[in-house]
């Protein structure tokens, strides 16, 4: 009689059962690194909010809304020659210069000689740029005022970060997001955080 070679069963559960382990880790540590992504989108929006407030109290304006030439102030920041004073951070020189202020105070890490948006907002965990901005019923929310738009983030974490810091309404509160949480497309959406 032949001697067959092959697995028993309890081999085969066992390899099974060191498989499920190994895709429950994966899966959890997925899970862990999108938690951490959505807590430093938190982070980064209070950061650049209390850099805000700080130049604020610092120098009397708003970053890039400060009617000072900053250019030949102590910030040196090469271009920037004044916003319009008005408490919005609205229009595109504004925008950049705000971004170039903080930076150039010591309040933000970053090169206050990038002249574009693109590249001297901070970046996001999620690739697109942190960037100020001024409107009128923000995201459909009703509110005004100024505002951190987070650029391409996916729709679903917009939704979770609404859940967990306002009211969980994507066009409501003080998050918001460009596209309802009901649509059936998983592209990226951009989110309003309305916190000054």
């Amino acid at each position: 009689m032949r001697n067959r070679k092959g697995f028993t069963l309890v081999e085969l559960s066992i390899v099974l059962v060191v498989i499920g382990l190994l895709i429950g880790g994966v899966l959890k540590g997925k899970s862990m690194i999108d938690n951490a992504k959505q807590k430093r989108v938190k982070g980064d929006v209070d950061g650049i909010v209390a850099a805000t407030y700080n130049y604020q109290d610092k120098y009397g304006f708003l970053p890039g809304d400060d009617t000072t030439n900053l250019a030949t102030g102590t910030l040196a920041v090469a271009g920037c020659t004044g916003g319009n004073g008005d408490g919005s951070i609205g229009t595109t020189a504004e925008r950049i210069c705000a971004w170039r202020a903080i930076i150039a105070a010591g309040f933000v890490s970053g090169d206050k000689t990038k002249t574009t948006e693109a590249t001297v907002a901070k970046t996001s965990p999620y690739g697109g740029q942190y960037v100020f901005r001024s409107g009128n019923n923000i995201g459909g929310s009703g509110m005004s005022g100024n505002y951190i738009q987070v650029l391409n983030v996916p729709l679903e974490v917009i939704e979770d970060l609404d859940r967990k810091y306002d009211d969980g309404i994507y066009n409501t509160g003080e998050i918001t997001s460009t596209v309802a949480y009901t649509a059936t497309s998983t592209a990226a959406s951009d989110l309003n955080w309305i916190a000054f």
